[in-house]
């Protein structure tokens, strides 16, 4: 009787990676998300500088609908509320919020807050945007203001101005972001300063982003649309 051999089972090779293997696929996931990352941090930065745009399309027109029924931009003895003046966002809340919605105050902020605000928030009781002070006084008393501190000391009559007397509505800003949210920059001081980028919408009802450079100075030699030369008659941006 002959003995069959019998030939030992074959080796299948197990269904897992080595380390070799694995330590591959982690560097090409690390490679592909610093690649991605740029990209995705700019379109979050897009996407809430456009919703931050939207804002301020929606208060160009409440303001309408404030000049439609009361013949004039907001007008009105600084500091209008309280402690705060009339071209600050906790200033002209009272004036235009009506016009945006019920209940719209410090706890509802609507578009008045930019999400992209990280300052807003706490400084300022969820309010982003400044009104120029152009829309409520003439253009001498603006032409009077040669210093930023002007803007919130010595009060001047207000003088409700009317939509017709601006005379470059596509060239003066009515609105824009207080602060550089898209991006941030550092020491921000607002329309007070030459650095950062903001939105800001213009009398015709346009939003533009602009860099602070790209305005004219003003009367107080910096980017602030509160004392334009010329006040309403004048031009913070010309194309």
């Amino acid at each position: 009787m002959t003995r069959r051999s019998i030939a030992p089972p074959s080796r299948v090779r197990g269904a897992g990676f080595t380390l070799i293997e694995i330590l591959i696929v982690v560097a090409i996931i690390a490679l592909l998300v610093s690649l991605l990352l740029p990209s995705l941090g700019r379109a979050r930065q897009l996407a809430a500088r456009t919703v931050c745009a939207n804002n301020l399309h929606q208060l160009s027109i409440a303001m309408a609908l404030y000049t439609q029924a009361y013949e004039v931009y907001p007008a009105a003895q600084d500091p209008a509320t309280g402690t705060f003046w009339l071209w600050m966002g906790r200033g002209f809340r009272p004036f235009i919020g009506p016009l945006l919605g019920a209940g719209i105050d410090r706890q509802n902020a609507s578009v008045l807050y930019c999400k992209a605000d990280f300052f807003g928030q706490m400084k300022y009781e969820n309010t982003s945007y400044a009104y120029s002070m152009a829309f409520y006084h003439s253009p001498e008393q603006i032409d009077r203001i040669t210093t930023a501190a002007q803007t919130y000391q010595n009060p001047m009559p207000p003088v409700g101005q009317k939509p017709e007397n601006v005379k470059q509505p596509q060239c003066k800003v009515l609105l824009g972001e207080w602060m550089s949210n898209h991006p941030s920059v550092a020491n921000d001081s607002g329309w007070w300063t030459w650095s950062g980028a903001r939105n800001y919408l213009f009398a015709d009802g346009h939003v533009l982003y602009l860099q602070a450079g790209q305005l004219q100075a003003a009367n107080d030699g910096l980017p602030d649309p509160n004392c334009t030369h010329n006040g309403i008659s004048g031009a913070d941006y010309t194309h």
